[in-house]
């Protein structure tokens, strides 16, 4: 398991791109829309790891209601994994809870599950995987 990225829910994509382009000192390199998790996302590199920023698209989305009750901030740590059910499986075997345990398409040519922070210390964890 690897860092992949780091979920950061904002406000205004706009604004946070301006922020994090001056920060990094480069423009972001993909922009795309994930309907099903109701969120804007746009990635920047960093490193070996990248910065997910998501803005919200549809004010019933799970990152709507976190800004809602958290605000702006870091919403999750996200692991690239080579196989994502038997990862899922393992983390099972150890006891780990999921948000759901059926992995889903998501941003960046990704499959993607996310553990409970019930069973993280508060941490949302995604587990990402590269589709074919």
């Amino acid at each position: 398991m690897k860092l992949e990225h780091i979920g950061i829910a904002v406000k205004s994509l706009g604004v946070s791109d301006e922020l994090f382009e001056k920060l990094l000192g480069k423009k972001s390199y993909k922009k795309e829309t994930v309907e099903r998790e109701g969120v804007i996302t746009s990635f920047y590199e960093a490193g070996e790891s990248k910065i997910e920023l998501l803005e919200v698209s549809n004010k019933e989305s799970p990152v709507s209601k976190f800004l809602d009750k958290r605000g702006e901030g870091v919403h999750h740590l996200a692991f690239g994994v080579e196989n994502i059910i038997e990862e899922i499986e393992r983390l099972k075997k150890e006891g780990f809870q999921f948000v759901s345990e059926e992995p889903k398409e998501g941003a960046d040519n990704k499959l993607v599950v996310f553990l409970h922070p019930k069973s993280t210390n508060g941490v949302l964890v995604e587990l990402c995987q590269e589709k074919a």
